[in-house]
């Protein structure tokens, strides 16, 4: 059996930066098993595949696996697939049906946002513990400015260090990160320093199978929404994020939140994406471990 794939380079305007994507654009052919051994396979942050949808009102669902295990929601996965599903002429205005709900896609010029409307926001009242957290980025314990835990989706755990230098200088300890943080609320470590219009950022997550991440789309929505959340003012709050330049491969986010009235109405993340290959997997049509075996 054939299932063919495309390869886009997500939050990037030009091939070989920002974050890694396999889409599949029409896998009705492909179990979840095999699902999750592509992902595996290909190895990249996030791979998605694409469905019919469950409300035929909706474009189509799609699926996110990273090599590990399947998300309810990511962003560069949500941004680099309606890239492709807008290449192969579908409409323009998109609602992809996620594990978080439908997921709303606008475009504007090369510019691709995804929309999550009345977003279920979460952040537990603790927050880490910046001396476990310093500790887990290889990092002294006066580096953490801040910490805190927020997700739209997905949940992050928040480390604001004092300076952009110290962002560079983090190395990932994962024997601190098991004792630590790997059966905290999020074990996904979100890294970033700078003001909160312009931030400079990493992403760390090894219980995703992703030592670290070039970009990170539902981080950003996490993050805008806990500033907007935490900053206690009605309004729109802005984001622009520098990720992926310690990696080689230098992405740029956008985010927005709406708050009105103490709640948030909308969170959006933007950016652009890049097709930069195509090609067919050759599966069998039984595969060991699959559900048809």
């Amino acid at each position: 059996m054939d299932v063919d794939f495309t390869l886009v380079d997500v939050f990037t305007d030009r091939p070989f930066g920002g974050n890694q994507l396999a889409v599949f654009p029409d896998a009705r052919q492909v179990d979840p098993v095999t699902m999750q051994r592509l992902a595996r396979e290909f190895n990249f942050s996030e791979t998605t595949f694409v469905l019919p949808p469950a409300d035929p009102a909706n474009t189509c669902r799609v699926r996110i696996f990273t090599p590990a295990r399947e998300l309810p929601f990511a962003g560069h996965p949500t941004i680099g697939t309606a890239a492709v599903l807008a290449a192969a002429g579908t409409e323009r205005d998109l609602v992809l049906e996620e594990g978080v709900g439908p997921v709303h896609i606008s475009f504007d010029g090369p510019m691709i946002r995804l929309h999550l409307r009345s977003p279920v926001y979460q952040a537990p009242p603790e927050r880490p513990s910046p001396a476990v957290v310093a500790r887990a980025l290889s990092l002294p314990a006066d580096a953490v400015a801040d910490t805190w835990w927020a997700g739209v989706g997905l949940g992050f755990t928040f480390v604001r260090l004092t300076g952009r230098e110290w962002v560079d200088r983090a190395v990932f300890d994962r024997a601190a990160w098991a004792r630590g943080l790997a059966d905290a609320w999020s074990p996904f470590l979100y890294v970033l320093a700078g003001e909160d219009g312009a931030l400079y950022a990493r992403s760390f997550a090894p219980d995703a199978g992703v030592e670290e991440d070039p970009a990170t789309g539902s981080a950003v929505a996490a993050l805008v929404a806990s500033l907007a959340q935490r900053g206690g003012r009605d309004g729109v709050h802005r984001v622009r994020v520098d990720q992926g330049v310690a990696m080689g491969r230098p992405s740029l986010l956008h985010g927005s939140a709406t708050r009105d009235q103490g709640r948030l109405t909308e969170v959006v993340v933007g950016g652009t994406a890049v097709i930069v290959g195509r090609g067919t997997m050759t599966l069998p049509l039984t595969l060991p471990g699959s559900d048809g075996a």
